[in-house]
């Protein structure tokens, strides 16, 4: 697989640091290994994260292809419950927010298997996605959500205006990471935009994700890691500006951004708010302490596999999910201890885990193995896997491994 090494910020052009976390080497997070493959033949890339001096944006300094990564895609947003309700929540508020109707037109980037657009057609909006993963965009098509299979950026943004107009509103849920020339693809969000649209942009906020350790969120379809302050300066390249944000829970603590053409709207409150948040704790020293508390993380994991092997404890895991496989890459053999994980996701059932080649299975079929524990690889769904978990008769002890390795409480 071909990765080229990162010689300047991917969004501003700065002096990148020295790493300031380093995974090792390690397969792509979602390269799920069919039943039969060679397992000694799997591509490995060194997996760092470096920021910039200028900007400050985290990033990783090795490049993997992205059409090896997206091109077909393991990945469906309607699978969680969780996902599915963000989802349906920010159309109704966006609808009433901007009074979108059967004349407007919303368009989002990344849209994955229609879970968010289908709100908009069940409303009679016209609306279109952009998915790059052919097998996760004909899913789309198929429950009713018309969509463009191509990667995103300025090219493809002026196809769509040619053919649609530009849009009231643009969506980017979760994608800012996973794109490598970052320049290019804001500037094809700002060609899409209305002069009186808006854009929303879902990031992990690289502030939450330092605090909280979720490290694991690290691996090589995230190509960047980003905060307010690395994204104004990009928007602001591209004729854009941030004028309101919101906090959100989703994936450890994440960010949606609003951002419309530079002059058209006054910023609120919350962005200047965030600013100063950011200044007072995010920090060159935070970022620098960050892989010395990562290591402890890791170590404390590695002495509890040992314990367990020792008892002839049995440890499953649920979720196969790509952190989750960053973070048992990161363990290294002693994750193999592990005897299954469950997903309840079709496209990954059967497959083996990139690195770590721990079969998955279905929810049923590990629960059939009588395993002791089982450890939530996704801990962002902690919350709705363990009542799954529960709701299928699983009674054993349900973990955790980040922040720290704990106990599930009895559920509410």
């Amino acid at each position: 697989m071909r990765a080229e090494a990162l010689l300047a910020c991917r969004a501003c052009g700065g002096e990148l640091s020295e790493p300031i976390l380093d995974l090792g080497e390690q397969p792509l997070a979602n390269g799920f290994l069919a039943a039969g493959a060679d397992m000694d033949a799997e591509p490995r890339i060194a997996l760092r994260a470096v920021r910039c001096r200028d900007c400050q944006l985290l990033q990783l300094d090795r490049v993997a292809d992205a059409a090896a990564i997206f091109g077909d895609y393991a990945y469906l947003s309607s699978v969680s419950s969780t996902w599915l309700d963000h989802a349906r929540v920010f159309c109704e508020r966006q609808i009433a927010r901007q009074g979108l109707g059967d004349s407007s037109f919303v368009l989002e980037v990344a849209s994955n298997d229609g879970y968010l657009l289908k709100n908009f057609v069940a409303r009679g909006i016209k609306c279109l996605g952009v998915e790059p993963a052919g097998n996760v965009a004909q899913r789309a098509i198929a429950v009713g959500v018309p969509t463009l299979c191509a990667f995103f950026g300025r090219r493809t943004a002026s196809q769509i205006v040619a053919a649609h107009g530009r849009a009231d509103l643009v969506v980017a849920n979760n994608v800012l990471a996973h794109v490598p020339d970052v320049v290019d693809f804001i500037a094809g969000l700002a060609l899409c935009v209305k002069p009186e649209g808006l854009i929303s942009i879902e990031f992990p906020h690289v502030l939450r994700m330092i605090e909280g350790l979720q490290f694991d969120t690290v691996y090589h379809e995230h190509f960047s890691y980003w905060s307010l302050r690395a994204a104004e300066p990009a928007l602001a390249a591209a004729g854009l500006e941030a004028v309101d944000v919101d906090q959100l829970p989703t994936h450890g603590g994440s960010l949606r951004l609003f951002a419309a053409p530079r002059g058209a709207r006054v910023a609120s409150a919350a962005i200047a708010a965030l600013r100063e948040l950011e200044a007072a704790r995010l920090t060159p020293a935070t970022l620098e302490a960050f892989a010395g508390r990562v290591q402890a993380c890791l170590n404390d994991f590695r002495a509890y596999l040992a314990r367990a092997r020792q008892s002839g404890f049995t440890l499953a895991a649920y979720g196969a999910a790509a952190k989750g496989n960053t973070f048992l890459n990161a363990v290294g053999d002693a994750a193999r201890d592990i005897v299954a994980v469950a997903d309840a996701n079709p496209l990954k059932i059967g497959a083996r885990l990139p690195g770590s080649h721990i079969p998955v299975l279905s929810p049923a079929d590990v629960i059939a193995l009588r395993p002791d524990a089982i450890l939530i690889l996704p801990w962002n769904l902690m919350e709705e896997i363990s009542r799954t978990l529960r709701s299928l008769g699983f009674r054993g002890a349900i973990l955790r491994a980040i922040p720290e390795l704990e106990e599930m409480g009895e559920l509410k």
